[in-house]
């Protein structure tokens, strides 16, 4: 399995800085995205950091021999390199008085042939689209999440609420964070999108499904998601990452041979 990727992040129709950020190794097939949070300019650094650093140690540490490393190893690996980022924007915040407060939520994706691994922290998203079927992979860590598991609110209503943006997990906050790890089976034709709660506030999962669904490249689908949600108010900065899963070309020499050329 191979795949093809394509990120896009907008500052949307009300914010007058982008506080989101993208990182994508495609040699190494790694996808980051964060959204940050605290004051002025303090959250771009937050993400910014964030995707940064886990994008460049991962790769470094996969480029090192993690290529072939297993499930195991590669997970605690993501969960190394959260740490260590987490670290810094904490360090980073206490040191530094205009970045008192920075944090960032987190979701990030690494795809190996017929797996992926999908971490996160916060309400950073990542979604599948398989054969038709649209799935949330991950589950909000936010005070809403747990009114909704509680049963204290009807999950229809969820988008409705004032507090929908307060999180209960995020990077840079406490000096240690938990990131939330699940392994996946890729199919062949699996489309997995990671993205800013810019995003899945203003549109709802059935409109991200239609427009995932429709024909286009991975740059038009991106182009759609951002202006629909523009569309719907843009209160936030939006931010997406699809990673699309293909079968492996057969090389020509094996190709020839099967055909007897």
């Amino acid at each position: 399995m191979i795949f093809e990727y394509f990120s896009l992040s907008d500052i949307g129709s009300v914010r007058d800085n982008n506080e989101d950020a993208v990182a994508l190794d495609t040699e190494h097939d790694i996808a980051v995205l964060a959204d940050g949070m605290g004051g002025y300019n303090a959250g771009e650094v937050a993400s910014a950091m964030a995707t940064t650093f886990i994008k460049t140690e991962l790769a470094r540490w996969m480029a090192d021999g993690g290529m072939e490393a297993n499930v195991r190893e590669l997970k605690r690996a993501m969960e190394v390199c959260t740490d260590n980022a987490n670290r810094s924007i904490f360090n980073a915040a206490n040191a530094n008085p205009q970045y008192a407060g920075m944090g960032t939520t987190l979701v990030m994706g690494v795809f190996q042939d017929a797996r992926a691994l999908i971490g996160h922290v916060g309400d950073s998203r990542c979604y599948r689209l398989r054969a038709g079927s649209f799935a949330r992979l991950t589950r909000d860590h936010s005070l809403l999440q747990e009114q909704i598991d509680a049963g204290l609110i009807a999950p229809e209503m969820a988008r409705f609420a004032t507090h929908k943006n307060l999180v209960t997990r995020a990077l840079g906050v406490e000096d240690t964070v938990v990131l939330e790890l699940n392994e996946y089976r890729v199919e062949e034709g699996d489309l997995y999108l990671l993205c800013s709660d810019g995003l899945s506030d203003m549109m709802t999962d059935e409109r991200i499904a239609a427009i995932l669904v429709t024909a286009g490249t991975l740059a038009e689908k991106a182009q759609a998601l951002v202006d629909g949600a523009n569309d719907s108010g843009g209160r936030d900065n939006i931010s997406v990452i699809l990673a699309h899963a293909r079968a492996q070309p057969l090389r020509k020499g094996l190709l020839g041979r099967l055909l007897g050329r």
